[in-house]
């Protein structure tokens, strides 16, 4: 694997990693988060994805910020990210589910846009 090939752990590895670091079963991380083993095993295996509720009781539990948990669930930055979506990213004014949704529906702005403009270049050479 090259310098440039790393790839950053997703959440439920994240969670994994954090939580065999302290050496804590996961049976009792789940009891102390209030949710099932099974379920919190599936949450480490990236088969779901937590509510707010539960990762901010994960991240306290690991005795982490909820933000650089929920940090991982984002996509990196490729080259060429906008702009916009780095400011969003990067807002310490906006809880994760404010920069999510911000995200979501500046993403799907430009998804109609580019659209749109697809739409009107062939009409206009013809």
């Amino acid at each position: 694997m090259k310098d440039g090939d790393f790839q950053p752990l997703s959440l439920g590895e994240l969670i994994r990693t954090q939580r065999e670091m302290t050496a804590m079963p996961m049976r009792k991380l789940a009891e102390m988060v209030g949710i099932s083993n099974p379920y919190l095993s599936q949450i480490e295996r990236n088969l779901r994805e937590p509510s707010d509720r539960v990762l901010d009781a994960i991240a306290d539990q690991l005795h982490l910020s909820a933000d650089a948990l929920a940090a991982s669930t984002r996509k990196s930055d490729p080259e060429g990210q906008s702009e916009v979506v780095t400011a969003i990213r990067r807002d310490p004014d906006l809880t994760r589910a404010q920069r999510d949704a911000l995200e979501e529906m500046y993403e799907s702005f430009t998804e109609v846009t580019v659209a749109n403009r697809r739409r009107r270049s062939p009409k206009e050479e013809g």
